[in-house]
């Protein structure tokens, strides 16, 4: 295969790529694109189509034909969009935080193939930001009290968290810096064009002491948080100091990393603006925005849509029009960030003129479960195109944490480079073959079910996992799925049959564990209604019965699955962390980040579950331990008569999953045990 790259392939238009096969036989197929980007997604189509190659976050199939095949005719493809967008600014903490170069250089290969070419490039924008607030004249102390831990960068960076299990340590700050700088070197190299951060507004409560006369105001918590961790300073957009902070911090950047002229600045996310007034909101973004041109003139804002559709009771019309008007039209793209469910372009007159991206978010949190919206996204991105009028740019992939689903996001990629929607089962049955690497009906016919069920939620789907498997016991957990549970136990038992056959693919066995994993996450709601439904009718011998098998078998069936394979093991969330450190306290400080994040999100539980995985060690050591202590506790309440308080659970409970997050046990980072086997005996345990 020869590769090469022909910028007027073109024309000035979207990115554009032809494949054909030469005279002779030294070269099978050549694949020329008008970027780099654009030559690897034409690789990619060819190795796809052609060759019946797969890649995906769960693995590779890339036994390629010998000999290649040959082209009968030319191929001439070229994109209906200029842009290709993945990244959400949330996935740098909940996917990405503990990456070394070669996890990077994996994901920069994977997006040049999957054709993305925009995309941020964040990290170590923390080691520039300490060193324009020291040459500010702020102290050491005051810029720790500032930043957060590793895991809650995200927030951080977006006015919403502060110091929560911060400090940052130095060299976490030179490790950044080294990362970011093969990041930015090899997506350039590839034709990606990189988004750089900017200055939104937030500024350290140090400010203040330096600058005694600026104005700023405090804005409210976030989330669940108190001004302990939260309520961070936003700076007036007139105050002359916004100007000079957002220049020097950009220029600062710039001079450190180059530029792409694309910059990523998110004020009001998830946070009320301090006034409703259109002309204050225009201030605001006319500000972040010559902030950006002050250090570079060609400079274009890159802002997340999400506020809007968020805050629907703030974000009128006439609001939204004036936050985006501040900006020139133009200079500004939009991500419509859940465009899949809760499109904002339909609402705002294709954002008032300024550019967008129609974006799929799919995932919350980089929770674990079984979901697509698969319609929605065949069928979006065209309407949106032609929505009267449309500024739509291209196309976007947005997940809050990555490495799950890995179906719908081969299917977002591919459409960013289609004309029309594709035809779906015929789509999934080839997915299949190729994510195998060979055809087997039984398979096709899991993920045909799969497609129609689990994968085509309709309407406004949030999928955000609240399994009772995942959440807090209660009374009142919700139970509720848009599927039909019986197609995901079909799908179950049509992959064991294929295991004979399929059993030595990586990604057939990671597919089994996730469907079992998804069928064992019904089982638990299942027992959960048995066990509510046999203490609302004080039958004790029931209860005993449900919660015994929930808490003594299932739980520790799922987690012994979910151990037997590499990418769902807490030890290698964990010991990822660990590797990140250079002395046994930052080890120590990185682990808690990263089973704080997991888990309690917050000192208090203040986002609990939020970010719920299912991994080998957690299951077992913090999921079960909650549901155990639930049953008991639900056990002694029949036995003495006492009712039961919820209240009072929760305060027991936070001791266990606090517990957790402090136990210091060591997790095993290596998969043990056979995966065909332990789903086989799942399969004959359980299978309703």
């Amino acid at each position: 295969v020869s590769l090469s790259v022909e910028p007027a392939l073109a024309a000035g238009g979207p990115d554009a790529y032809r494949l054909w096969s030469p005279p002779g036989a030294a070269v099978a197929v050549a694949v020329t694109g008008s970027s780099g980007v654009a030559a690897a997604a034409g690789l990619y189509r060819y190795l796809r189509d052609f060759c019946g190659c797969h890649l995906s976050w769960s693995g590779a199939q890339l036994r390629l034909p010998d000999p290649l095949p040959r082209l009968r005719a030319e191929i001439h493809a070229a994109a209906p969009g200029r842009y290709r967008y993945y990244q959400n600014v949330c996935a740098q903490s909940y996917s990405f935080v503990w990456w070394d170069w070669a996890r990077w250089e994996r994901e920069i290969d994977w997006m040049a193939l999957s054709g993305i070419n925009l995309a941020p490039a964040f990290a170590g924008q923390e080691a520039v930001w300490q060193r324009v607030y020291r040459n500010l004249g702020l102290n050491q102390s005051e810029i720790d009290k500032y930043f957060t831990g590793p895991a809650f960068l995200a927030w951080n960076r977006m006015g919403n968290l502060r110091r929560w299990a911060g400090p940052l340590p130095p060299a976490w700050h030179l490790k950044q810096l080294y990362l970011q700088y093969r990041i930015v070197e090899r997506m350039r190299s590839l034709g990606m064009t990189t988004v750089l951060p900017a200055f939104a507004g937030h500024v350290p409560q140090g400010i203040l002491r330096v600058f005694p006369r600026v104005n700023a105001t405090r804005l409210g918590g976030w989330s669940h948080f108190d001004c302990t961790y939260s309520c961070i300073y936003l700076l007036d957009p007139e105050d002359p100091m916004f100007q000079v902070i957002g220049t020097l911090f950009l220029k600062e950047l710039i001079k450190e990393f180059g530029t792409d002229h694309v910059y990523s600045a998110d004020t009001f996310n998830e946070m009320t603006p301090l006034s409703s007034d259109p002309a204050y909101l225009s201030r605001v973004s006319n500000a972040v925005f010559r902030s950006m041109t002050g250090a570079d003139p060609e400079a274009l804002w890159l802002m997340q849509g999400w506020l809007f559709q968020h805050q629907p009771d703030f974000w009128h019309p006439a609001q939204v029009r004036a936050l985006l008007h501040g900006v020139p039209l133009g200079r500004m793209i939009v991500l419509d960030l859940f465009a899949e469910s809760k499109p904002v372009y339909q609402w705002t007159e294709s954002f008032y003129g300024q550019p967008f991206i129609w974006c799929m978010l799919h995932n919350f949190g980089g929770n674990h479960g079984l979901f697509g919206t698969v319609e929605a996204i065949n069928h979006g991105p065209f309407m949106a195109r032609r929505f009267p009028n449309s500024t739509m740019v291209g196309t976007g992939l947005v997940p809050e944490g990555i490495e799950q689903n890995d179906m719908v996001y081969e299917l977002m990629n591919e459409l960013g480079w289609q004309q029309e929607p594709l035809n779906l089962p015929r789509w999934v049955t080839r997915y299949a073959e190729r994510r195998y690497g060979t055809p087997n009906a039984a398979a096709a016919s899991a993920w045909r079910l799969l497609l129609r069920s689990v994968y085509n939620c309709t309407g406004v789907c949030v999928n955000h996992n609240r399994s009772p498997l995942v959440r807090r016991p209660s009374l009142h957990m919700d139970t509720e799925l848009w599927y039909n549970a019986s197609d995901v136990y079909e799908a179950w038992r049509l992959l064991l049959s294929a295991s004979a056959e399929l059993g030595s693919s990586p990604a057939f066995r990671y597919d089994l564990v996730d469907v079992t994993r998804q069928a064992a996450q019904q089982l638990v709601s299942n027992y959960y209604l048995d066990i509510r439904r046999a203490f609302q009718s004080h039958a004790l011998p029931e209860l005993l019965t449900a919660g015994g098998v929930l808490v003594y078998d299932l739980l520790p069936e799922l987690d012994s699955l979910l151990s037997s394979h590499s990418l769902f093991l807490l030890g290698r969330w964990l010991e990822s962390a660990r590797a990140m450190a250079t002395s046994d306290r930052e080890a120590e400080q990185y682990e808690l980040n990263a089973r704080n994040q997991v888990t309690l999100w917050g000192p208090s539980g203040n986002i609990l579950d939020y970010a719920n995985k299912q991994l080998g060690g957690l299951v077992l050591d913090y999921y079960a331990v909650r549901w155990s202590l639930f049953v008991s506790v639900l056990v002694d309440s029949l036995n003495s008569g006492r009712p039961f308080h919820q209240d009072e659970f929760n305060q027991a409970v936070f001791q266990v999953e606090r517990g957790f997050v402090y136990n210091k046990k060591r997790y095993p980072a290596v998969p043990a045990g056979d995966t065909l086997e332990i789903s086989r005996k799942l399969f004959l345990k359980y299978y309703p």
